[in-house]
């Protein structure tokens, strides 16, 4: 009898041992508002990023990777459900994902693998300031609020300060450790996640509780990393030429006031810099894995939410469809995959939910708005070869721009239509002749316009779900603003946009009345409370 069980025990291990050789693990490290054309030339010559360069060397690069949406929790909301932003009517970075949603990390530990989430995770609903919130919710007020602080540098430490983002370094610490402790354990494949704050801009202290990130904080050592005279200064559009939504964003991010060349290119070479110290942590998770003996049969994906503009197009942070805010770095390494490879196929976020499962041998259910990615960069011919779409959707309905937005990239065009499709002129750019995006050209090309917003409208409503989203912002500022009860003039006075509200209170206070005043059942709401 003995004997019986020990033989079932040695197969069964066996078995297992040749599942796992078969289903390798998998890291992800991704960072926030890292812009992806860094991740390739000529970008990547501006900075020394070499732990992405070793993945670029060794895996393959994405030239072309997009976020869904531009800015943090519904980026990573579409890129954990692998649906669309509009699917999971993740609107703002308050409304996301439920709690209990489904995500790739939850089928790779239901089908057999250990699993860590580490770090910035920021998918679900109820999280951000207050402030972020009711930006978001008021946008189509008739007023006009600067809502950020003035986007500043900041030069912190010596040449021996390397460690600055002090909450990243303790996450990546802590994945260092976990990966040591699972090379010593069983044969099961893991699946580890690692987030990332940086190179995201910090908060500025001094403007008080409320503040926005608009400090570009580094140190001596990591400005040695970046290349300055390498570093560009972005060509502007007058202010009186901007698009409307372009205008309102630049204003609102306090950046309409005047910036010397000095001040933009000092803004651009330390986030350069805070790009580095971004790069170090993903080379520490490499090297432990590395020194485990893991990297072999690891699969470590870079990624990012989205970009940062750094000043190009007068804005800094987000919130944006030009490309420095909207494309971000995907870069893929692992067993059996490509090595060098540059693949230009358009992708974006939604494709890792698909790709991660395909990786691990697990057959994608539900209705998934991706496409794997394994088929373009894998060296197996075992691999599904099903063509990937040639056009990626990305869309905004947050703070910061004062129109819900929508962004199609196929071939050489970028079409942007925005709210229900008349009442904001639409954006045409074409990325092969004009790369800073400063030609809307769609008045050149009105069949361009008209095939695009018709493949537009075959993916999306979109001005169904602007209307959504409208009605959305009404009802939940509305239930906000009854919450408050008699603190309500007070508290939406000191909220990030308080020294322009401070101004003329009062006539700020009757433009929101006169906002809501508009859906008579968001008015009927209010009046209830």
């Amino acid at each position: 009898m003995f004997l019986i069980i020990l033989m079932f025990f040695l197969q069964s291990y066996g078995h297992s041992v040749s599942q796992n050789v078969s289903r390798p693990n998998i890291v992800m490290v991704m960072s926030d508002a890292f812009d992806g054309r860094l991740s390739f030339d000529p970008g990547s010559k501006v900075v020394q990023l070499p732990y992405i360069n070793y993945l670029r060397e060794l895996g393959s690069t994405f030239l072309n990777a997009y976020t869904n949406s531009p800015i943090c929790c519904p980026s990573r909301a579409a890129m954990w459900s692998g649906r669309f932003v509009h699917l999971t009517e993740s609107w703002n970075n308050y409304k996301c994902l439920d709690a209990n949603a489904t995500t790739w990390m939850d089928e790779l530990e239901r089908n057999g693998y250990n699993t860590k989430m580490m770090g910035k995770m920021d998918y679900t609903s109820g999280s951000h300031s207050v402030s972020n919130r009711v930006e978001a919710w008021t946008r189509d007020v008739q007023f006009l609020l600067r809502q950020e602080g003035r986007p500043v540098s900041q030069l912190v430490g010596n040449m021996s300060t390397k460690r600055i983002m002090k909450e990243d370094w303790k996450n990546t610490d802590k994945a260092t450790k976990w990966i040591h402790q699972m090379a010593a354990r069983s044969q099961q494949p893991f699946a580890l996640y690692l987030g990332l704050n940086l190179p995201h801009p910090y908060k500025t202290q001094s403007l008080g509780p409320t503040a926005g990130g608009s400090t570009f904080r580094t140190s001596p050592y990591w400005l040695t990393k970046v290349s300055s005279e390498l570093v560009s200064i972005p060509k502007w559009l007058p202010m009186a030429a901007m698009h409307p939504v372009d205008y309102y964003s630049t204003f609102t991010k306090n950046c309409s006031g005047d910036f010397s060349e000095e001040e933009v290119r000092r803004i651009r070479v330390f986030y350069y810099a805070m790009c580095a110290e971004a790069d170090a942590m993903l080379g520490q998770i490499i090297s432990a894995l590395r020194e485990t003996g893991l990297l072999n049969n690891t699969v470590v994906m870079f990624t990012a939410d989205h970009g940062e503009l750094a000043m190009e197009h007068r804005q800094f942070y987000k919130m944006s469809m030009f490309e420095g805010s909207s494309h971000v770095p995907l870069l893929i390494m692992g067993p059996r995959l490509m090595s060098g490879l540059q693949v230009n196929q358009i992708v974006s976020l939604v494709d890792l939910y698909p790709t991660l499962l395909e990786i691990a041998g697990i057959s994608a259910i539900g209705n998934l708005s991706g496409h794997s990615l394994l088929p373009l960069i894998s060296k197996s011919s075992n691999i599904s070869k099903k063509q990937h779409p040639n056009w990626v959707l990305s869309e905004y309905h947050g703070s910061n721009a004062n129109a819900s937005t929508y962004m199609f990239r196929i071939g050489q065009w970028k079409y942007i239509a925005y709210a229900d499709g008349l009442s904001v002129p639409p954006q045409l750019f074409d990325l092969t002749l004009d790369k800073d995006e400063l030609h809307n050209v769609i008045l050149r090309f009105p069949e361009v316009q008209a095939h695009l917003d018709k493949l537009l409208r075959s993916i999306v409503d979109y001005p169904k779900v602007s209307t959504n989203v409208h009605l959305y912002n009404k009802k939940a500022f509305s239930a906000w603003r009854c919450s408050l009860g008699g603190n309500y003039s007070q508290v939406i006075a000191n909220l990030r946009w308080h020294v322009d509200w401070q101004k003329d209170a009062l006539a700020h206070e009757k433009a929101v009345d006169k906002w809501l005043s508009g859906s008579l059942e968001t008015f009927y709401d209010y009046n209830k409370c």
